[in-house]
């Protein structure tokens, strides 16, 4: 194998050890939160992105990227939020072919309640992965 395949390969490691913590933490706030407010991680990661914005609404097409999903299924995921009454949408003013996304008081109160869960179930299991003598640096390397 060459240098360059060595380098190949190193990146995979590093990407396999990505993904094996990304797997590991989304499964314990998928389950924790899913438990404690019926919410998904995506819905988790809606609400708070719309949280952090100036005036709690983004437009579709930020919202999409924020939550790494297709258009369409960010249309579908917002629709069910709407539909709990997390979430409205509201006409932009300075262009009527944009539509924003924005926090109802719901969502606000939701998202306070979930958050601590959330940031409960990060540390504990960032925790446990540093235990994973394979994903300790990668551990190490985010805190």
């Amino acid at each position: 194998m060459g240098i360059g395949n060595d380098a190949v390969e190193i990146r995979a490691q590093g990407w396999r050890r990505l993904a094996a913590l990304h797997g590991l933490i989304e499964t314990a706030l998928e389950r924790e939160l899913q438990a404690a407010h019926k919410l998904s991680v995506v819905e988790f990661t809606v609400l708070d992105a719309l949280s952090r914005q100036d005036g709690w609404h983004m437009r579709m097409q930020q919202l999409a990227r924020a939550a790494a999903l297709s258009s369409s299924a960010t249309t579908r995921l917002v629709t069910r939020l709407e539909d709990r009454g997390l979430l409205t949408r509201i006409l932009c003013a300075d262009d009527r072919r944009g539509i924003y996304t924005e926090l109802t008081p719901a969502g606000q109160q939701l998202l306070g309640q979930a958050r601590p869960i959330h940031d409960r179930v990060l540390e504990e299991s960032l925790a446990e992965a540093q235990r994973i003598p394979e994903l300790e640096t990668l551990v190490v390397a985010l805190t």
